[in-house]
């Protein structure tokens, strides 16, 4: 049976217009790179929000933060809800803030209702999901699951040369507590889905079945720095020309797989980067998903074969780092049923879809049961400062997470 105990929704959309003032930009979204001092301020008044509400936060090693809501039964493992609160450099206000402050709002509404659930709650906004500042997303919750070695997290560097360690001690970050998995019933990760399958099929909830397949490069192209008026074709060893036919083929692997491929250069460095110089190197990213682990891994067979000789043709080198493979994460049967029973009971029109994006939840799924919940943004459009939901999407979504969280933290253990 539903509750029939509603979450606030002018609240919640209050909140997150609060959360985005800090580090809002011009255009009207938000820049909060992980671990900059914009990123102190929005941890900052997380926990302001979550110690009103009687939760005690603490914090990990990689500056995750967890905050308790006690349970009756203090001896059971909690029920984890959250996201992440760092953004793209041009991000939007909902990209993750709408998941933690979501839990957030989730807490509120029990303590207003007096409710007390038999598991401990934990709302959790994990570091560095985006990737953006260090190179490498999921860092808080691939640390924490134990996919990735904390020392080899903190000794990743941005463009600027500073590492994540230094910058986790610069905003007073680092937390005493370890960072590794610890005894948990289950997460759930409430997100905008970032695509526009629920927008254009007008569905208010996307029950999220498991996240695509992935693989991550560093490239690195050689070749030499060169007059650009005294340097003829047959000398030149234009690293930048490489780098496109490289670019150009990621783009056609992509097309080749129809609807489902995904290949993307979003990073691109060019050296010396004067304009009547040949480029001498060329230092960018690649990365691919598709749904299916098998097809991705066709695409990791092949790639850096093709991609090494399409650059020996220009004359130029190529390094190739492979920085992580994911394969298709399936969520938990039992804590999808979930979020699809409350969207049904609350009678919103709802879908299950496959997450095209990677979120902490793909990681955490390793470790607990875990699953997502989606809500609609305009024209599909995220990772952009004019990424767009309407107040009333906000609600639905955090209503479902509601019924989710609290049926799970009662159920018999």
């Amino acid at each position: 049976m539903a509750t029939n105990q509603r979450i606030d929704g002018k609240r919640l959309w209050d909140s997150l217009m609060a959360m985005a003032e800090i580090g809002a930009t011009p255009k009207g979204g938000v820049k909060r790179l992980t671990l900059t001092e914009v990123d102190r301020q929005g941890r900052a008044r997380f926990t302001e929000w979550c110690q009103a509400q009687g939760l005690k936060v603490r914090v990990d090693a990689i500056g995750n933060m967890f905050a308790r809501r006690e349970g009756r039964d203090p001896a059971r493992p909690p029920v984890l809800m959250g996201s992440h609160l760092d953004s793209q450099p041009t991000g939007g206000k909902f990209d993750g803030a709408l998941g933690v402050i979501a839990g957030l709002e989730v807490i509120r509404t029990l303590n207003d209702l007096g409710i007390e659930t038999e598991a401990p709650i934990e709302l959790v906004n994990w570091t560095d999901e985006e990737g953006s500042r260090f190179g490498h997303s999921l860092m808080g919750s691939g640390v924490w699951s134990g996919v990735y070695e904390l020392e080899k997290a903190e000794a990743l560097r941005d463009l600027d040369g500073v590492t994540v360690g230094e910058a986790l001690d610069a905003i007073g970050a680092r937390g005493p507590h370890p960072a590794r998995p610890f005894p948990a019933d289950a997460y759930f990760e409430m997100h905008i889905e970032q695509g526009p399958i629920l927008e254009a099929e007008g569905k208010m909830i996307g029950v999220v079945t498991g996240a695509q397949a992935q693989v991550w490069y560093d490239a690195v192209i050689t070749g030499q720095d060169s007059h650009a008026g005294t340097t003829p074709p047959a000398n030149r060893r234009d690293a930048l020309v490489a780098a496109a036919r490289v670019i150009t083929h990621v783009d056609a692997t992509m097309r080749a797989r129809g609807a489902d491929g995904r290949g993307t250069v979003g990073q691109l460095t060019v050296l010396p980067n004067s304009r009547n110089v040949v480029p001498g190197e060329v230092r960018f990213s690649v990365e691919f998903r598709h749904p299916r682990t098998e097809e991705m891994e066709a695409i990791a067979a092949s790639f850096p074969e093709e991609a090494a000789a399409l650059v020996a043709e220009t004359g130029c080198r190529l390094e190739l780092t492979e920085l992580f493979r994911i394969p298709h994460q399936p969520f938990d049967p039992s804590c999808v049923a979930l979020v699809r029973e409350a969207a049904a009971r609350l009678g919103y029109k709802a879908r299950d879809m496959v997450s095209g994006a990677g979120h902490d939840a793909v990681y955490a799924a390793r470790r607990i049961p875990a699953a997502m919940i989606f809500t609609p943004c305009k024209d599909g459009l995220s990772h952009n400062e004019a990424e767009s939901i309407l107040p009333e999407e906000a609600e639905a979504g955090c209503q479902v997470l509601f019924e989710a969280i609290l049926a799970r933290a009662n159920r018999r253990p």
